[in-house]
């Protein structure tokens, strides 16, 4: 018996027998429902075909029987739109690999879709600090960057989009500097046109720059409130009065795009939700990042999840759109006789990742067009770590906030100096001071 994980090289198969026939169809939807049922979408005007109809029915038979309860019967596998981008919306929609008029709508339990990549924004970058676990010091070394790049004169805008686990706003801000409202409010609020009323309260300016500024939106303000009541629901697609859904992506970026109108920050860092769930989403894939930190611990955990992320990019068609804007991060680095060793396995074992996945199948070293495959040993590629040392200092803290308070430019150099110079390089950033 087939399972979930069969159904589209069974699809592909059954596909190839007709893809003669299917040629004459403007467009073909393989359309996976919320339980991982498949039915064909195709346009009404193929009902006049006497032959196209014909190869569509003799399909809708051959995949009820190649996949069983993975697809509908015979006689209800079979939908006729008049319009494809109707037939599509609420899906997560990409080409079906194989067929250049095929595309596989995947009706999805959640608005996240990993698939559908942003464009690069072009005001000030954007940076999403995100890694496969949480404990790997990802939002101390956000902390850490946005205390660096202050102190060099910047104006830096920080999101706390971890909002199942918040808590970075309280690196940045003591409670006295906390805002009466936070990113949840604003999604909420939204919901019902109510979110001019929280925006004026929703930004905090963190006491611990001198020569720059450090502007802090948090996930809640400092009274919570409803919280949990308020995060079942931003994640809500807003129905407009044409009856359009709103996806709550694409609602965050209404949010940040009006912060940033407002602060008009040089540097955007945003901390993201461990692990391949919605708010990760919406940071990597649909807020135009122009870097993506990928935080990694030398381990198993972290290569098969990444490898899972990354496989799902290069099965959708849109690896191109997202690998220039990744880069590792070793997180954590061991201060101990073994840390070049830990370095370069992580290193080796980042260069099979990309290359397997994210990687052209050209000659390592070679750039052909927009073909490119870097060599294992390149410093400059997106699989050679940035380094993050692990330090005692800042080890068990309770207050993140009060370290920072006490932290000096060598200490930060020493612990977070390869990821910040990383950083500053990549995005233009430069400045004498840093």
């Amino acid at each position: 018996m087939l399972t979930f994980d069969d159904t589209l090289p069974a699809i592909r198969e059954a596909f190839a027998e007709h893809a003669k026939a299917l040629e004459g169809l403007e467009w073909l939807l393989v359309n996976r429902d919320l339980y991982g049922r498949v039915r064909l979408i195709a346009p009404e005007v193929s009902q006049e075909n006497e032959i196209i109809r014909g190869t569509l029915e003799s399909l809708a038979a051959e995949l009820a029987q190649r996949l069983g309860p993975h697809a509908y019967p015979a006689n209800a596998a079979i939908l006729y739109e008049s319009d494809r981008e109707l037939a599509c919306q609420g899906a997560a929609t990409v080409p079906f690999e194989g067929f250049a008029n095929v595309w596989l709508a995947d009706r999805l339990a959640t608005e996240g879709d990993w698939a559908r990549i942003a464009p690069e924004t072009q005001g000030p970058p954007r940076i999403v600090f995100f890694s496969i676990k949480g404990g790997v010091g990802r939002s101390t070394a956000l902390a850490a960057t946005a205390w660096w790049l202050a102190q060099a004169g910047k104006r830096v805008l920080v999101l706390d989009l971890d909002l199942e686990s918040p808590g970075l706003s309280s690196s940045l801000l003591p409670t006295d500097r906390q805002p009466r409202y936070g990113i949840t409010d604003w999604l909420v609020e939204d919901l019902v046109d109510n979110a001019d009323t929280v925006f004026e309260s929703l930004i905090a300016t963190s006491g611990l720059s001198h020569d720059g500024e450090i502007y802090v939106v948090p996930a809640h303000g400092v009274d919570p409130g409803e919280y949990v009541a308020k995060l079942g629901r931003v994640w809500m697609p807003k129905v407009q009065p044409d009856g359009k859904r709103e996806p709550w992506s694409a609602r965050l970026q209404q949010l940040l795009q009006a912060v940033e109108a407002r602060i008009q920050p040089d540097v955007v860092l945003i901390d993201s939700r461990a692990g391949i769930d919605e708010v990760a989403s919406a940071c990597l894939t649909d807020l135009g990042a122009n870097l993506v930190l990928l935080f990694a611990l030398e381990g198993s955990q972290t290569w098969t999840g990444y490898r899972i992320l990354f496989e799902h990019w290069r099965r959708a068609g849109v690896a191109e759109l997202v690998r220039e804007r990744l880069q590792l991060v070793a997180a954590v680095t061991p201060d101990t006789e073994a840390r070049l060793n830990y370095l370069e396995t992580l290193r080796e074992n980042g260069y099979d990742l990309f290359a397997s996945s994210l990687y052209d199948e050209i000659r390592p070293g070679e750039a052909v067009g927009d073909r490119w495959h870097f060599d294992a040993a390149d410093d400059t590629a997106p699989h050679a770590p940035w380094e993050v040392r692990w330090h005692q200092s800042l080890a068990g803290l309770r207050s993140l906030h009060g370290r920072l308070t006490e932290i000096d430019a060598n200490a930060v150099r020493t612990i977070f100096g390869p990821m910040i110079d990383g950083i500053v390089q990549t995005t233009g950033l430069e400045n004498k001071n840093v």
